[in-house]
């Protein structure tokens, strides 16, 4: 465990805390059936705060990535590290991009 964190103050941490980014996705690329549609974008006000109108398959690959985009971690795209480009898990699905946004 890393030894400078164990020292932080509690307003340290709920700083820490609030300087989460919001997480944007946005659908970029439809190959197959889906109720969403090209262009549509959602919001995550924070990694535990889902958006509503998602459907759950996409929210369950969407949740491995969420800290990685909240935090600041760059993608690996090399175009721009700051977009994550993420495949539905239907095999004929949606390419969304996932991005913080202030």
């Amino acid at each position: 465990m890393k030894q400078e964190n164990q020292n932080i103050s509690d307003a340290e941490y709920r700083k820490a805390w609030d300087n989460l980014g919001k997480i944007e996705i946005k659908l970029v690329e439809k190959i197959g059936q889906c109720k969403h549609t090209v262009g549509e974008t959602h919001i995550f006000k924070q990694p535990y705060q889902r958006p509503s109108d998602v459907c759950y398959a996409l929210l369950h690959v969407l949740d491995l990535y969420t800290w990685r985009v909240s935090l600041g971690f760059p993608s690996w795209n090399a175009d721009n590290r700051d977009i994550y480009r993420i495949h539905c898990p239907d095999a004929t699905g949606t390419i969304w991009e996932i991005r913080r946004v202030e």
